[in-house]
Parts: structure tokens; sequence; C-alpha cells
């Protein structure tokens, strides 16, 4: 008797005007896209060095550091092991093979705390960079009926707290905190950065000149003690267009980085 089980249906999608692809499912769970391309352009830094890509699904952010940077090497970190699947199943296409040898992948939850956090690769104080776009709907939200969406979209209770405090652990002094989240979580990231991030910049993204932010970008350095900055907002299209401004496609396309002020 023939499976009737429906087979998953995926894609392969360029990023980075080809720089790179990930296989990722099609009509249900997370699928990546510019919250991804826009949180690995605030990593900038030309040195060798470790990047922890929190929640990374299937890798879409963190294989665009790796795209950018020839000299970082990325772990992606993810709890759901079928989004881990396809983050390996990324790594294992012949377009990735020039970044292949510096990604891998690590099936973890990002909330464990001390000696079950390190037993599952979570080293304390081993990356210079961490990377993360958190689940950012209100549990209170409109529910969907997707589980895989639902889980990488449904914020905790203490969610900001519990990802920043393993972003401190695993972070050597003086690295960089990196993140994309909705402008209602602002007052809850800042409370969460406390006194393990200072320096704390934010910018607001908004679709158009004159329209409110749809996402804050926010980065930050453990164990700063500066004083936090708002930035000039980050238009993403021109006037009465869907067209990217000429910096937010640069962006978008891995052509320059967000560059701390």
């Amino acid at each position: 008797m023939p499976d009737a089980t429906p087979a998953v249906e995926e894609t392969i999608d360029a990023f980075h005007r080809g720089g790179f692809h990930i296989v990722q499912p099609k009509g249900r769970g997370h699928r990546a896209g510019m919250d991804a391309m826009l949180l690995a352009s605030l990593v900038a830094d030309d040195r060798t060095v470790r990047v922890a890509d929190l929640g990374a699904g299937a890798g879409a952010a963190g294989l665009a550091v790796a795209s950018r940077l020839p000299n970082a090497e990325v772990v992606l970190f993810e709890r759901s092991a079928e989004m881990a699947n396809y983050a390996r199943r990324s790594l294992l296409l012949p377009d990735n093979a020039h970044l292949a040898d510096r990604i891998s992948v690590v099936e973890a939850d990002v909330t464990l705390k001390a000696k079950a956090r390190n037993d599952a690769g979570l080293k304390d104080e081993s990356f210079h960079h961490v990377i993360m776009n958190p689940p950012f709907n209100d549990p209170g939200d409109r529910k969907t009926p997707d589980a895989l969406k639902a889980e990488a979209h449904a914020m905790t209770e203490d969610l900001f707290e519990s990802w920043l405090r393993t972003a401190n652990a695993i972070m050597l002094p003086g690295g960089q905190l990196s993140l994309i989240a909705r402008p209602e979580s602002i007052a809850e990231i800042v409370a969460a950065c406390g006194r393990r991030f200072g320096g704390i910049e934010i910018s607001a993204i908004h679709p158009r000149a004159g329209e409110n932010a749809v996402r804050i970008l926010v980065t930050g350095i453990k164990g700063s003690r500066a004083r936090l900055s708002l930035r000039a907002p980050l238009i993403m299209h021109e006037q009465g267009s869907h067209k990217f401004s000429p910096f937010v496609d640069d962006l978008n396309n891995g052509r320059t980085a967000y560059l701390r002020r």
C-alpha cells in the first residue's frame, strides 16, 4: 500500500546575490529573510573570530556572517531538531562548500543554565560575537496552527533575560551582542542587558519615512559601562516604493556592515 503521508515541501533559497543558499521549509515554520540579513550586518570584525548564532533556525544569519567575513567561524545553535537538520543540509549544498568548513550546527536549548548549558556545547567565554533573532510574538497573540512556526515565533516569559544570560555567559569579555526584535520589546531588552552589556546602541527600522518602526537593531558590549544611545532611524524603502534604499540593499546583500558608532 503506498504511503499517503504528504512530502514536506521545501525550497533552496539564495542570499547575498547567490553568495550562499539555505534549505528551508515551504508553507510552514519560520522562513528566513530580511531580518536575518540585517542581523548579520551588525557583525563587523576582520579578526579571526568565533560567532554564536542563537536560535539559528535554518542558519541564514550565521551563514550571512560567514559569507561576508572570511575569518569568522560560526556555530549555529538551534533547539528544534527539524530546523537544525535544515541547517545541516544547507551546509552540505555544493553552493556553500566555500563556507561549510567554518560553520557547525549544535542542537541545544539556549535557555539552559550553568553546567547543563556548557554540556550542551554553549561553552563559557568562547565567542567574540553572539547574534540572535529571538521569538517575538506575545503568548497572547493569535496562535498559528503551524507548530514549527509557533515554536520559532512564540515568546516565553523572561525570554530576553534567559537568552541574554546565555549570551553573556558564552561571550568573551569585550565581545559584542547583536540582536533584532520588535520595538515593543525594547524595555525588556534594556532590562535584560542590565550590567551585562553596556554601550547599547539601538536603531529603529522604519518601512518608509513617516511610518512607525517595525523592528529594532540592538548591539551592546560585554562589560562596557558606556551609556545607551539611540541612533538615527534606518529607513528601508524609498518613498512611495517597495524598492530598498541603496544602503539597506547593501546590508541585505552582504556588501557592507551596519557599523557601531
